[in-house]
């Protein structure tokens, strides 16, 4: 952890907002002024980010999240600008800079536009900026229907050549049963391989993966791994336990990185 050039933070609706469904602001300033210092100290900092439906249901004063996905695309239209005036507020006042990014599935499918990613990627972390990551929610559907930002997450760590990926969530980290079910569940601190058993511990690969539970944190775990890149999965709530995390320390769960290639 001491060589760590490179991290990329995934952040989820749960983390950023309240269970009203508006923005934890503390929790947002908190996360920002972590990402800030650790680009102060000389690292490449990027940030995958949901929330745009969550903060748009809020910003509309709707009661809920809209059911049908036209209705979820017009709550992230105005979640995202919101959202993006927040990241850009809290960093500014910590002297950073900041470039959004909006993605999709065929970006990193296509090879050109995969490369051109790449290349305005490079180019953010040469003028000093920080990518703030989202899918682009209002002309794409993978995330709606699928799940949460955590594969799109370690796509883009692998694209960016990252030396950790963090995902930020509601949970601590894989147990070896379902701690809200039995109190004696355990933490489990490193994952060496990601196999059909750790997926079973998860509620199987099989599972709802519109959730955005620990299932989908395994596929983007998977991902990542692959790729030579490690990943921890922790508690969102306390973001400056991030410098934990950076200093060396055991926090959440361990996924070791495998060499390989996906």
């Amino acid at each position: 952890m001491q060589e760590l050039k490179r991290i990329v933070v995934k952040v989820g609706t749960s983390t950023l907002t309240y269970e009203t469904g508006k923005t934890n602001i503390r929790r947002m300033m908190k996360l920002c002024s972590v990402l800030a210092d650790l680009h102060n100290a000389g690292m490449d900092v990027v940030l995958v980010t949901s929330g745009a439906i969550g903060v748009g249901v809020g910003k509309l004063g709707l009661g809920e999240k809209p059911q049908d996905i036209p209705g979820r695309q017009a709550a992230a239209c105005v979640g995202q600008c919101e959202l993006m005036f927040m990241y850009d507020k809290f960093f500014g006042e910590y002297g950073q800079k900041i470039g959004q990014m909006l993605v999709t599935k065929a970006d990193f499918e296509n090879d050109e536009r995969r490369e051109n990613l790449s290349n305005t990627f490079e180019k953010l972390f040469e003028y000093g900026a920080i990518p703030v990551i989202n899918e682009n929610d209002s002309v794409a559907t993978e995330e709606i229907v699928y799940g949460d930002n955590d594969s799109l997450s370690a796509v883009v760590a692998s694209l960016v050549g990252a030396d950790l990926l963090v995902i930020l969530s509601d949970i601590d980290g894989l147990f070896d049963d379902n701690p809200n079910e039995n109190p004696d569940a355990r933490l489990i601190p490193v994952v060496s391989e990601i196999t059909e058993d750790v997926f079973a511990l998860a509620g199987g690969a099989g599972s709802d993966r519109g959730t955005g539970g620990m299932v989908t944190k395994l596929f983007a775990a998977r991902i990542a791994t692959s790729n030579g890149i490690p990943v921890v999965v922790m508690n969102g709530s306390a973001p400056q336990d991030l410098y934990r995390v950076t200093d060396g320390h055991r926090i959440g769960t361990y996924f070791e990185a495998r060499n390989e290639t996906c």
